[in-house]
Order: C-alpha cells, then sequence, then structure tokens
C-alpha cells in the first residue's frame, strides 16, 4: 500500500513547450480540436474524447467520466439516460463542468457551461449511429438504479436481443439523449517547468465574444 509519505514525494518534471498567446486562435473550439486530434493520436491516450462531467445539486457534487460525441458552434455533446442521476442533477442545475485530463501530453482543458438537451432529432441521428448492442444496452439498463445482481441486467439484455433480432431496427428509447454543453469558459493547461504552468482562459462576455486571458498556474 502507498503510505501519505509515498504520495507527497510523487513528481514530475514537465516540459518547455508552452503557450504564447500570440500564436493562439481567437477561437477557443479551434485550439481545442487541435489538442483533441494530438489526444487521439498518442497511443497513450485511452479514449480522447472522454471528459469527467460534474454536477451539484441540492443533494451535493458528483463526477463521472462521459464521452464527448460532437462539438459544434452551440458546444460539447454527450449523450445519456434522462432518467440518471447526472440527468436529474441537470435538471436541478444546468451549469456544470468537463474536464479533458490528457495527462500523457502533460495537458487538461477545462469547459464550464450550461447543459440542455439537444434535439429529439439529433438523439434519434445519433442513436442509429451506434453499434447494435450498445443500442440494447440503452434500453436494458435503468442507469444510476439499484441492482440485484448481473445476472439480472444480462437477463434483460437477451430478452431485447431476441425482441430485436440481427437486421432490425431498434428505436431511439424514450428516456436516453443527449445533452449540449454551451462554454462559458474554456481554460487550457499545459505543464511547464518548476509547475510554471501555462493557464490560458478563453472567457465569453456579454456580446458574446470570446476573451483571451492568462492566468496563475
Amino acid at each position: 500500500m502507498t503510505t501519505r509519505q509515498d504520495i507527497s514525494a510523487m513528481r514530475r518534471q514537465y516540459g518547455e513547450v508552452g503557450l504564447v498567446e500570440s500564436d493562439l486562435p481567437a477561437e477557443p473550439f479551434e485550439l481545442f480540436n487541435t489538442w483533441l486530434k494530438d489526444a487521439a493520436s498518442n497511443e497513450i491516450v485511452v479514449e480522447a474524447n472522454a471528459m469527467v462531467l460534474s454536477t451539484a445539486s441540492n443533494s451535493g457534487p458528483s463526477s463521472r467520466t462521459v464521452l464527448l460525441k460532437d462539438l459544434t458552434k452551440d458546444g460539447f455533446t454527450f449523450f445519456s439516460n434522462y432518467e440518471s442521476n447526472k440527468a436529474q442533477q441537470i435538471e436541478e442545475n444546468k451549469n456544470v463542468s468537463l474536464l479533458f485530463p490528457w495527462y500523457p501530453l502533460e495537458r487538461q482543458v477545462i469547459v464550464i457551461g450550461s447543459a440542455s438537451k439537444i434535439s429529439r432529432g439529433e438523439t434519434e441521428k445519433y442513436f442509429t449511429t451506434r453499434p447494435r448492442g450498445s443500442q440494447i444496452g440503452a434500453w436494458a439498463s435503468a442507469q444510476s438504479k439499484e441492482l440485484a445482481s448481473r445476472g439480472e441486467l444480462e437477463k434483460r439484455f437477451a430478452e431485447l436481443e431476441a425482441k430485436w433480432p440481427e437486421g432490425s431496427q431498434i428505436p431511439t428509447p424514450p428516456n436516453w439523449g443527449g445533452y449540449v454543453i454551451s462554454p462559458t469558459s474554456i481554460e487550457f493547461w499545459q505543464g511547464r517547468y518548476s509547475r510554471l504552468h501555462d493557464r490560458i482562459q478563453y472567457l465569453k462576455d456579454k456580446n458574446n465574444n470570446w476573451q483571451l486571458k492568462r492566468l496563475n498556474p
């Protein structure tokens, strides 16, 4: 077991390459796409589109990993069961954050914004692109609800496989769909030497224009 003293001694020396304001694009999405491609092409990064979604409600804060499935001028899109814990918290409080932890690249991106459901048409269009097993899984899992056993879940899955045999069209569950996170702040963190990390924040002003700021590490 790692002791407390062992943890305090853990250190990594970060690189020399950083962020220079004059080299950065005016829009944060352009830089994000570049970093996402860098992460996707790095063989050490597992699922470059994985992001930690943090929500908060009267019951307290909560975090979990979800997958980014689209990025447009409107924001960052992911999909979920609309009856899950995360969905219930978003219903109470639409203010959320996203974290993309690309540790092998000594980078992370933090997004702060508000969540809203995408249109039913957009959800159904995406659902048809999912693997058959994932489509059936969306029906089989009552996400976040207590489960008596693994066998119970697999039994439901098998029953649904029989209901929709190979080649048949599986409808989109009515309680499943997408959210888009409309950002008000996107921060890019690049590890630097002596813990003098680069933190560049794109902040949206009242006119919906992006303002670039450098933050202390």
